[in-house]
């Protein structure tokens, strides 16, 4: 789905104000089933340390690219990190390593593809199965990408991702707002916060934890030519900022729905759209996991990397659980 413009705003204008207060009561609902949930299990202790890496809001905020830092910094301290995913948008229900090779998006979704181009994989609709599993064919540690909201593993370290230039949105629990659960009781479970991007610091009232600041950075200069930009991400416009802001002579910016599946319909209106402006077709690593194999040669690629402000950010982010990592 795309996220309505309001969730973003504190008070829009015209029926914003409106939806929001039709949907708050359901946002409430929402909370108390997400809260029962939670309070009703019992953690399981991994033999390994776990640190998830996650967000308050729906939608992106770069949690993957943080999750791919994290899994780089330990194996360069000799580590064997391992991801843990529930594999959104897979049909398999797992648990089972992702190979991919053999894997596509629609096995096992497009963002554990993309981690298990650093590291070894793992999804399952029961996370606590995946990482045993994961334990078991030699992980030294688990990194869960999304699940802060996941009861079923006891987390070493709890780290939120946070977009700083929208910050908590409008504030308020879906589906009136964009968060998954209150700022607060989210605050409350963290134990280091990383602002990703520019923007002001959002509130993190009695938040006593480490706060990191970070940006995600291109790893390659900006083509040259025309380009025809697309992406299915949670916030295309974040992607469609970067390569303009790499100097990117950008003819058409076309946004689709977080985890887009494209089908050949679509390839076939991008690649004339393309044509149209004698341009070439651009988009992300992650949308890339959904394109169709026969036409990735049509594709240029926009990688991205996570970069902290500060070069003693991950080390200090990891200061509490990399000695108990194997």
């Amino acid at each position: 789905m795309r996220a309505p413009e309001f969730w973003n705003q504190k008070h829009g204008r015209g029926a914003a104000p409106l939806t929001r207060a039709l949907l708050t009561p359901f946002g409430w609902l929402y909370l108390a089933v997400s809260k029962w949930r939670y309070d009703r299990h019992v953690p399981e202790q991994m033999p390994v340390p776990v640190i998830c890496v996650g967000n308050i809001t729906l939608g992106g905020t770069g949690k993957t690219p943080l999750a791919i830092a994290i899994a780089r910094y330990l194996q360069a301290n000799g580590k064997s990190p391992a991801f843990v995913s529930r594999g959104h948008g897979g049909k398999r229900r797992g648990p089972l390593q992702v190979d991919p090779q053999t894997h596509s998006f629609e096995d096992v979704g497009d963002e554990p593809l993309l981690l298990a181009k650093t590291t070894a994989t793992f999804i399952g609709r029961d996370r606590v199965a995946a990482a045993h599993l994961a334990v078991q064919s030699g992980a030294g540690c688990l990194i869960m990408d999304d699940g802060f909201q996941n009861p079923s593993l006891k987390k070493d370290l709890s780290i939120l991702t946070i977009d700083a230039a929208i910050g908590h949105g409008n504030g308020r629990v879906f589906p009136a707002g964009p968060l998954r659960e209150t700022v607060a009781g989210a605050l409350k479970r963290a134990d280091a916060v990383v602002l990703i991007g520019d923007g002001d610091t959002p509130d993190l009232a009695g938040f006593t934890g480490l706060i990191f600041r970070a940006g995600l950075q291109a790893k390659n200069s900006a083509p040259a030519g025309k380009l025809v930009a697309f992406a299915g991400i949670g916030r295309p416009e974040k992607f469609f900022d970067s390569l303009r802001d790499a100097g990117a002579d950008i003819a058409q910016e076309i946004a689709f729905a977080d985890h887009h599946p494209y089908q050949n319909k679509d390839v076939q209106n991008l690649l004339q759209w393309a044509k149209h402006n004698q341009a070439k077709l651009i988009t992300t690593e992650k949308d890339m996991m959904r394109w169709p194999q026969k036409w990735r040669k049509e594709l240029l690629i926009w990688p991205v990397e996570l970069k902290f402000a500060n070069a003693r950010s991950l080390p200090d982010l990891l200061q509490g659980v990399i000695a108990k990592c194997q």
